[in-house]
């Protein structure tokens, strides 16, 4: 993360995240929902185009999170069967962090 006061708002705001942890540490952010736990370090000189970090989400609720994301317009990709069984939809956060949120279709 390049602004943890930016992060922050887009994981608890847009994505219904709390966060998570006792201590406010400068620098770092913790965050969560349901059973997934995100954890952030700053990187103030990170440039957003040059970004490829991606986390993927595993999720028996694929539909639920992506009405939830459209319902607060974040801006997503629409979900998708592909051809290794999982329906999925993906976000991109304030850095171009790409979150993937998948579902088993077996």
């Amino acid at each position: 993360m390049r602004n943890k006061s930016v992060t922050k708002e887009f994981y608890l705001d847009k994505l219904g995240f709390e966060e998570f942890g006792s201590a406010d540490y400068e620098g770092y952010l913790m965050v969560q929902k349901d059973n997934i736990q995100i954890h952030f370090f700053e990187f103030k000189e990170l440039d957003p185009k040059e970004n490829y970090g991606q986390v993927y989400i595993r999720t028996d609720d694929i539909d639920g999170w992506y009405g939830f994301a459209k319902s607060k317009q974040v801006n997503c990709t629409p979900p998708e069967y592909k051809p290794w069984q999982q329906k999925e939809f993906s976000i991109l956060d304030p850095d171009n962090n790409l979150l993937t949120f998948g579902q088993s279709m077996t």
